[in-house]
């Protein structure tokens, strides 16, 4: 039985269990067919073996695959805290960015905002003008003597 398995981690843990789970039932069956050739007087309490191997081999298919989501969503929300980690570290950095501007460069830049010359992911939330502006510090200064 071949079945198409995806690269996303999820897709590829249920493909792996799913597989898993369907060898394991044939095991379960291959050697529970096998009692039953041995015994055919007791074709009914055979058909009952197998119907308890077989809600069985679903019980642990199901909490196989329920330990599988439970892991996937710790991964997730480990991922999405991060996000949120990396979200806030960007928005105080453009503050700082945006109380570091001179005038001239806040004015520039809605200017760029105001004609869409901007990709939307550059554009900011609210206007730059609603923002304070301090002076702006020079990028660079040198403590040595000049030549």
């Amino acid at each position: 039985m071949n079945t198409p398995c995806y690269t996303v981690a999820m897709d590829l843990g249920v493909c792996q269990l799913r597989h898993f789970s369907i060898s394991f039932l044939s095991s379960l069956l291959s050697a529970e067919s096998s009692a039953v050739s041995l015994d055919n007087s007791s074709s009914g309490a055979s058909v009952v073996a197998i119907d308890n191997k077989i809600e069985q081999a679903m019980d642990l298919v199901k909490s196989h695959l329920m330990y599988a989501v439970r892991e996937e969503v710790e991964v997730l929300k480990e991922q999405i805290k991060e996000l949120i980690e990396r979200n806030s570290q960007l928005e105080q950095e453009n503050n700082l960015l945006k109380t570091l501007a001179s005038p001239e460069q806040l004015a520039q830049f809605q200017a760029q905002v105001q004609s869409g010359s901007l990709p939307a992911s550059a554009q900011p939330a609210g206007t730059a003008a609603q923002q304070p502006v301090q002076p702006a510090q020079p990028a660079a200064q040198s403590s040595g003597p000049s030549a």
